[in-house]
Order: structure tokens, then sequence, then C-alpha cells
């Protein structure tokens, strides 16, 4: 099946398709169809989003598959192309903003001391937290300065992508759509024919966020920070996956994509079960 497969239109992405990701789309797709039904509208917009490594490419693309072998040409959309910088710059972004913030708030402090930020520097490099309470002021600080940048307008630029919905929904025949490479030259626009095309995917971490205007079934895929943390590990490629800060990262992350849960149509967990909103409340908690 897998050589069927259409990814999404981030360049470079390959979708690694196994049993667990065709098991979940097996079961969201006939309430997805529903969904799609009811709705009973020429154009639709449908989200598939969730933490980093649960799955939203291969499902996003394998709902794409099924809903072609029904006879909706569909689109999928990587939201990864819209945030202003391209990938390593926004990570460089997220840091500076951790780290300028904590060591403003640092210096503003009576007591303040040369060597908190050389013992902060140190630990910044090897990963390991301190736990001080110089430490505490400088990491509340700059959790503040990353919860206000995360998945907001000054990451993703939202206004470009709502435009992309509203032009799809107005049956505009063909679309410029973003695309974004790993370096900063690979930057480019690129037009898209839209015109026998009936349903949008978005694949997305940001695809229930309230600056998304114009998403008909959102679907949250569900992960717990530990579960999106393993899967991270078991990939390898990330430097410092398992820091302090990339930690943090996820769990932020995870904070704002639980409180877009009653807002999403329908929850899968990543053993592949439908949630009520009263089950993934509970299962949050764990």
């Amino acid at each position: 099946m897998e050589e069927k497969i259409i990814p999404g239109d981030m360049p470079g992405d390959k979708v690694e398709i196994n049993n667990t990701h065709i098991n979940r789309a097996e079961v969201l797709f006939p309430h997805l169809l529903e969904n799609i039904n009811k709705l009973n509208r020429d154009k639709v917009v449908i989200s598939v989003y969730g933490g980093s490594g649960v799955g939203k490419s291969e499902i996003g693309s394998l709902l794409s598959h099924y809903l072609r072998e029904e006879g909706l040409e569909t689109y999928l959309l990587s939201g990864d192309n819209y945030p202003h910088r391209i990938p390593k710059e926004n990570d460089r972004e997220r840091e500076n903003r951790f780290r300028e913030a904590g060591l403003v708030a640092l210096s503003l402090e009576k007591d303040f001391e040369d060597s908190w930020s050389s013992r902060l520097k140190e630990s910044w490099e090897s990963g390991v937290e301190l736990n001080d309470e110089f430490y505490n002021i400088y990491f509340e600080a700059g959790e503040s300065a990353l919860r206000e940048y995360l998945g907001t307008e000054k990451e993703i630029n939202f206004r470009l992508i709502n435009s992309i919905i509203s032009r799809f929904l107005n049956n505009e025949t063909s679309i410029p759509l973003k695309r974004m490479g790993r370096e900063i030259d690979d930057l480019w626009f690129e037009k898209v024919d839209f015109k026998n095309i009936k349903v949008l995917i978005i694949e997305w971490t940001h695809g229930n966020n309230n600056l998304l205007n114009g998403v008909d079934i959102p679907i949250f895929l569900f992960s717990t920070p530990k579960e999106t943390l393993e899967h991270r590990l078991s990939r390898g490629r990330d430097k410092g996956v398992d820091s302090p800060f990339t930690n943090l990262v996820l769990s932020l992350e995870q904070e704002k994509l639980n409180s877009q849960a009653d807002r999403a149509s329908l929850i899968i967990s990543k053993s592949g079960e439908l949630l009520s909103l009263e089950d993934f409340k509970l299962r949050s908690m764990e």
C-alpha cells in the first residue's frame, strides 16, 4: 500500500507507515466519512493534529488515500511550511527567547552573582538541570517567554494559511502554496491546481489552534508527553532530545493541544481507541 500513498507537501517529507498507523486510520475513517457526509458541502477542510511524533504525516496520508478511494479528491497540506522561520532558525528562536528572558530575570535580582551566568551556560551545554533557587527564577521566566511564543502569531504565519483555506473554500482553482526546506534559501511558492479537490487535509501540530480559521473536522491524535518523548528517543536523530528544554517544549505544546480538545471532532489514542472528551480528560491526567 505504501507505494500508493502520497505524502504531504513539506519538501523532503517521507512517510513511514506501520501497522499502528494503519489501525488508527482505519478506526478513524468511517467516522470521518460520516462527518463529511453530514456537512453535505462541496468543499471540506480537515485537520489531523497532535504532538511531535504522534503520526500526523502518516495518518494524514492514509486518510487522504482512503478518501480518494471513495472518489473524493484530496490535497494533503503540511502546516510545517508555515512558521515564519525555517526549522533550525525557529528552534534557535525558541531557545533565545527562553534564555534571554531567564537571564534578564536573574539580572534583576539584587543578589545577582556573575557566576550564575557561567553555571547556566555549563548546564545548558551539558543538558544537566540545576536545582538552585536562582535556576528556578531563570527557568520560570524562560518558560513564561516560551509559552508566549509557541503556537502564536509570533511563531506561525496564521494569516497566510488562513488565506489559503479561505481561497480553497471559495472555489479558487489555483492557489500558490509555501514550500520550506532546511536551509535559509530553501523557501519558495508554487501554484497548486485545486480545480478537482474536494477535501483539504492539514496535518499539523497547530491544526486546532484558535487562530486557525475554516477547519470543519479537527482530528486530535492524542499522546501523552511520555509517549511523545519515547518516540523521539527511539528515532535518535535530535540533539538534546531528552534535555530539560526539549521536555519543556513538549510539555507546553501538549498543554496547548489538551486545552483545545473540546473543539475536536474526533480524538484517538496512540493505541487506536476513539476517546470521548471525558475519556480524554482522564487519560491526560495519567
